[in-house]
This record gives structure tokens, C-alpha cells and sequence, in this order.
């Protein structure tokens, strides 16, 4: 049995780089998060800030950890545009196939990969009064701790920085992967909590942005923390250390 897995796990792979294959993936988890979302009990706290900035003609970013983000889209506004910078590798086009379906634009780039193009496509989107949506930990941890992209965007925009979290009282949580993934289970209970708009001041020295860069990822910390709690969860507490491909399962 091993012997036949490791002839045919090639043409698996292949077999999963094409796009045919990742859109039957992002379809069938667009439909397993709106049977969870549709399902399921859900408390939603403070969107209406959000919602207040959207009708007031304005835009914003909106972060959230990489371990809690398969559940983000069903909590979006449709009357509202908003843009998500996704990761270009095949893993990150499965979670733009998501967003699609869930009428988000999607941006391509990261750290890694077309940074510049990523950068440009963000700070288009802001200018043309588009929101836009990024997974601070990501693509590849460590786990809740943010990068400072987001402040520079808020910053160099003038818009606001917007967090969101949720957990509920079912699931399941990827231990073994570096970002924990949280898994909802249907039928369930949950909490979506979205926090008070943060403004970067105009003129906030280098010092000053590492100072909101802080505060922003211990104001995600400490939801994503109260919320595990409030549902009866063990919290999922920040990493320490960025896996790579040689890193023992």
C-alpha cells in the first residue's frame, strides 16, 4: 500500500495544481463555511462600527489572525466592495477561489512573492475607496504576531485599522498545523467580534508606528483570548517560531 501511495502522490500533487481542482476545493469550503455560518447560533459584536465608516464613505483594513480567517468572508456586508491580499501560492489561490465566491476582489502577493505588486494593488484599492482585508501572521506565522504592513497601509492611507476574531463552542483545532486553524463544526455556537476603529496619527514617528503595530496585535490577542474563553474554548495562545518545510511533523 505505501509502495502504490508513493507512485500515484506525484501525480496527486499535479493533480492538485490545476485549476480545475482547486475550484472543486474553494467551492466545497464556500459551501461548508455558509452550512456552518447558516447553521449555527452567532453573537455579533461591535460590526456596526464597521458598517458606520462604510456609510460614511470612507474605508479601512481589516486584520485578523491566519488561524481563525476560513470563517471571515460569511461575516461580510454585501451592500459593501472589499479587497483580500492573498498569498500566489497554490494554497492561497484555493482561499481566493473562497473569497471570490463570496464576492470579495482578492489581491496577489506576500512578504515572499510579489511584494511590490501587492503593495501598489492595496494602496490602489484605498485610493479608490475600496477596503481591503490582511492576514498579518501570514503566509507563514509566526502565529499572531503582526507584521507592520498593515500600519504602514493605515498610516500612509489615513484610514482606519479594523480587527476581527470569532470562535465557537465546537471544533476543531489543527494542532499540528503553525497557525492552529480553527475548524467550526455546523450546527454550533459562536461569537464574531469585530474591534473599535484604530487611526494611525499623521504625523506618528517610526517609533510611534512599532507602537500601534503592538497595540494592534495585542488588541487581536486579547479578543481572540476573551472570545476562546467565553465559549468554554482553551485559548489558542501566539507562536514562537516560523515552520518551514524542514520542521519534524
Amino acid at each position: 500500500m505505501k509502495t502504490i501511495i508513493l507512485l500515484i502522490k506525484p501525480y496527486i500533487k499535479k493533480l492538485y495544481q490545476t485549476d480545475f481542482v482547486r475550484n472543486i476545493i474553494s467551492t466545497l469550503l464556500y459551501l461548508y463555511t455558509r452550512l456552518v455560518y447558516k447553521t449555527s447560533k452567532w453573537q455579533v459584536i461591535n460590526r456596526e462600527k464597521l458598517i458606520d465608516i462604510w456609510e460614511n464613505g470612507q474605508t479601512f483594513i481589516l486584520v485578523g489572525w491566519h488561524g481563525r480567517a476560513l470563517m471571515y468572508s460569511a461575516f461580510r456586508d454585501y451592500r459593501f466592495p472589499l479587497n483580500a491580499l492573498v498569498s500566489l501560492h497554490k494554497d492561497g489561490r484555493i482561499i481566493a477561489g473562497l473569497l471570490q465566491k463570496y464576492g470579495l476582489g482578492t489581491i496577489g502577493g506576500s512578504s515572499n512573492k510579489n511584494a511590490k505588486g501587492a503593495a501598489l494593488g492595496l494602496m490602489n484599492s484605498l485610493k479608490d475607496n475600496t477596503s481591503i482585508c490582511i492576514i498579518p501572521d501570514g503566509p507563514r506565522g509566526p502565529r499572531m504576531h503582526m507584521t507592520e504592513s498593515p500600519i504602514y497601509y493605515a498610516h500612509k492611507a489615513g484610514v482606519p485599522i479594523i480587527g476581527i476574531t470569532y470562535s465557537v463552542k465546537k471544533g476543531k483545532i489543527m494542532e499540528k498545523s503553525w497557525d492552529k486553524m480553527m475548524i467550526p463544526y455546523p450546527f454550533n455556537e459562536g461569537i464574531c467580534r469585530f474591534s473599535d476603529p484604530i487611526y494611525i496619527p499623521q504625523n506618528a514617528t517610526k517609533a510611534d508606528l512599532e507602537k500601534y503595530r503592538q497595540k494592534v496585535e495585542n488588541m487581536l490577542n486579547q479578543q481572540s483570548i476573551e472570545t476562546d474563553i467565553a465559549l468554554g474554548r482553551t485559548p489558542i495562545l501566539p507562536g514562537s517560531e516560523i515552520k518551514t518545510k524542514n520542521d519534524k511533523k
